[in-house]
């Protein structure tokens, strides 16, 4: 068994004459030892895992919050709308009647992640396409409320359920986005009740939660971004110390800048955040628009090689992140940014898979499984020319030609290529 050394406060003592007493030394501290029996995903090496934003919801969902996330300045109907993808919910047994119609007048609905059912389908095409799991996000201004709270707990069972159902990985990933450094109290405070409420590390229950050098393994998103944010890195430091404790209870995963080696462009200008890398387990770096197909070579080229390089001087393990495409128009309401990364039937995607495969990459983040407001699902969506009518605006879709599965297909492709199977190469493949 490993020991950490918990440092103490030395005090001395003089005793007339005599010879100073020994100074007590760093008390020894075990390292929780979890037992791995029956746990399905022991290390996020050789795993492909995509987020999972889970935070659409339905008017009559039950989860009283109306359309959200679906919605511009409260409304949902055409004209306001903030995601640029329409989800196929051709296989869903639960859905919502919209205000928005299809050009033969029928009604467009939704579906919510609320709803069991639909979790469950979502699981069920990740099973199907060789997808290995989703990280499951956790918006700590969103869950500061009640609602929010309620919400995502909801989904979050749904999922655990589902997850278990067709053996995929599942692990939290806090987004602090518009966070502050008051907040991370509230983080780990949550991240403890998480653990006692759905019993995370029991293996019998969660046999599916991912592990990682030995322990459950937890992500944080947004540390290191130079965009302003109302908390420092010093304050995740401290976050880590408490998440992970003296018996290293935990794991972590540190969602990063691109630039996080060299601290430069969309990256804090300190040398703290290397300090704090080195106490991770794993880094991904974000890299959604920092490239598009043309550019990515250039940028991707030389950072890849680099970032891997360091991780593995530093003993850090390093998951690359890639996604199909990028669109924004309507949650920006600028026509100019639809399709704004475009998707070129998957060739974008792929580049960027056989770019990390490449590169010595052993595992990949996917951004995102369900992210339809910036246009990086890679879920079942509609085509274009199938899409809902929407005022002066519109709603992207998938290129024409392709299956609705088109994009889960080929990210579970990328995912046999990372299992270890043969016959892959930077020619994408072809159905």
């Amino acid at each position: 068994m490993r020991l950490f050394l918990l440092p103490l406060i030395l005090l001395t003592f003089c005793c007339g004459g005599t010879e100073p007493a020994a100074e007590p030394g760093p008390t020894p501290v075990d390292e929780v030892k979890y037992d791995e029996t029956g746990v399905l995903f022991k290390s996020y090496k050789g795993l492909v895992m995509a987020g999972y934003q889970g935070w659409f919801t339905a008017e009559g969902d039950g989860a009283d919050r109306g359309w959200h996330h679906y919605q511009k300045s409260g409304r949902f109907e055409p004209g306001f709308a903030s995601v640029d993808f329409w989800p196929d919910v051709t296989e869903y047994a639960k859905t919502y009647n919209t205000a928005f119609k299809y050009a033969n007048g029928e009604v467009a609905k939704v579906y919510s992640p609320y709803d069991e059912e639909s979790v469950d389908l979502h699981f069920k095409w990740m099973k199907e396409h060789d997808i290995d799991g989703v990280y499951m996000q956790r918006f700590v201004g969103e869950v500061k409320s009640e609602k929010g709270k309620n919400h995502f707990n909801k989904v979050l069972a749904n999922a655990l359920k589902a997850s278990k159902k067709y053996g995929r990985a599942l692990s939290i990933m806090y987004d602090l986005s518009g966070s502050s450094s008051a907040d991370m109290d509230f983080l780990a405070k949550d991240w403890e009740e998480l653990q006692q409420q759905f019993a995370l590390f029991d293996n019998i229950k969660n046999p599916t939660y991912l592990r990682h050098n030995g322990r459950p393994l937890l992500a944080i998103w947004g540390v290191g971004f130079n965009d302003g944010r109302n908390y420092t890195v010093a304050d995740i430091q401290k976050l880590m110390e408490k998440v992970k404790g003296p018996t290293k209870k935990a794991s972590v995963l540190l969602g990063v800048p691109y630039y996080w080696r060299t601290l430069e462009k969309d990256t804090e200008n300190t040398p703290l955040l290397h300090q704090l890398i080195k106490s991770a387990d794993i880094i991904m770096p974000w890299a959604v628009g920092r490239y598009n197909a043309g550019s990515y070579t250039s940028v991707a080229g030389p950072t890849l090689p680099g970032d891997i390089a360091w991780c593995k001087t530093n003993n850090i393990d390093y998951a690359p992140l890639v996604f199909p495409g990028f669109s924004w128009g309507n949650l920006k309401n600028d026509k100019s940014l639809y399709n704004q990364i475009p998707r070129a039937k998957g060739d974008f995607l792929w580049q960027q898979i056989a770019g990390a495969k490449g590169s010595g990459a052993q595992s990949l983040y996917v951004a995102m499984f369900d992210e339809v407001d910036e246009g990086t699902a890679i879920f079942k969506t509609k085509k274009e020319g199938e899409t809902p009518l929407n005022a002066e605006g519109k709603f992207v879709g998938i290129e024409a030609d392709l299956p609705a599965d088109h994009y889960l297909w080929l990210t579970g492709q990328g995912a046999k290529w990372f299992h270890g199977a043969a016959g892959y190469s930077a020619q994408k493949p072809v159905r």
